[in-house]
């Protein structure tokens, strides 16, 4: 017998007595939800969850299915962590440091005042040890977490009147969350808790004198130039704000491989393309911001220098009493120290040059 022959009879044989080789086992076919804590107009942060859907669903080809719920629709805005841990949803879309009061660990996934910028966090969590880290006090909330986007550093609000020195923050009235408001009120100010919704009309009439939000082109979309001249900056208490995407462990360890990949990609893709587009936006809000007759101030160097005291005083409170905080503190502080050394020898340094021969313009 010729040898095609005996292939091709060989072949016919085999496949009859079903030994040929297996099909690829059906995926399942997975559907979830997702609880953000941002509503649908704040689009930059909001568009991260429908891009994490997106891609997800075409990486699975639409296999893997996850819904969207704006802030409030399901749960309150600054529920999603109960809510994922609780597997009340699969997932959620929201920042860390909302939830300061369970523990202030809690906020470093997020930022800290005169913390980490945005790309010096990324890198700190993906290679200086910080995911490992996190994973740990996450799982404590049956929490699997994936860096899901970024504002980069924000701006330091906006106020009704000139702040001139550190005596000018006595009785100031202004929403703040976290450690920023915990500085603030350590230094004289009275920090208010407000959502979202209920700043800009607490401002308008004079309820409160200040507020932070984040940056330009979130800020000018809820009108705050209207109603206070002056944005102030550097926003030291949120140097790189960075946003998180939270999985239930229980549903995370039940999807398949293939899955899980598809969802970590999608993250990656969310984060990287989240703090580009806040890089693209701010600068022309802030044109039209100023154009509208918006003020911008430099915090005075008192008012900051107070400031960094003041949050290395309760960096040191919160460590001898919190070992969780201690042990992601001391982890980021030491990576931000070599960090910001070669920040400052090469991209500190070529920013500062070239802002300064644009002023000479």
């Amino acid at each position: 017998m010729q040898r095609r022959d005996f292939l091709k009879t060989a072949g016919v044989g085999a496949a009859s007595a079903g030994l040929a080789l297996p099909a690829r086992a059906a995926t399942p076919t997975i559907k979830w939800r997702l609880a953000s804590s941002f509503p649908k107009s704040l689009d930059t942060i909001y568009s991260g969850a429908e891009n994490l859907t997106r891609r997800v669903s075409e990486l699975t080809e639409g296999r893997f299915e996850i819904r969207v719920f704006a802030g409030g629709e399901l749960v309150p805005a600054t529920g999603v962590l109960d809510a994922v841990q609780q597997n009340t949803v699969e997932c959620g879309q929201t920042a860390s440091y909302y939830y300061y009061g369970k523990n202030k660990a809690l906020a470093i996934e997020t930022t800290l005042p005169f913390g980490l910028n945005a790309r010096q966090l990324t890198a700190w969590t993906y290679y200086g040890g910080g995911m490992e880290r996190l994973r740990t006090l996450f799982a404590e909330y049956n929490i699997v977490n994936f860096p899901g986007g970024s504002t980069g550093a924000q701006m330091g609000g906006w106020y009704r009147k000139e702040i001139k020195s550190v005596a000018d923050l006595a009785g100031l009235k202004i929403r703040i969350p976290g450690f920023g408001a915990e500085i603030f009120s350590r230094m004289g100010a009275v920090p208010q808790s407000l959502s979202g919704t209920e700043v800009y009309p607490a401002l308008e009439r004079g309820a409160i004198d200040a507020a932070e939000w984040t940056s330009p082109c979130d800020d000018e979309k809820l009108g705050f130039y209207r109603v206070a001249k002056y944005y102030y900056y550097p926003g030291w208490w949120e140097p790189g704000a960075q946003l998180v995407f939270y999985v239930n462990k229980d549903q995370w360890t039940a999807l398949p491989p293939a899955y899980q990949a598809a969802f970590q990609t999608a993250a990656a893709e969310t984060h990287l393309l989240m703090l580009a587009g806040y890089d693209a936006k701010n600068p022309p809000a802030m044109q039209r911001l100023v154009q509208n007759g918006t003020v911008l101030k430099r915090f005075p160097d008192d008012v900051l220098l107070k400031a960094y005291e003041t949050a290395l005083a309760i960096y040191a409170q919160e460590s001898a009493k919190n070992p969780s905080f201690k042990a992601l503190y001391d982890s980021m502080r030491a990576f931000q120290e070599t960090s910001d050394a070669w920040w400052g020898v090469a991209e500190a340094s070529m920013t500062n040059f070239l802002a300064a021969m644009r002023r000479k313009k």
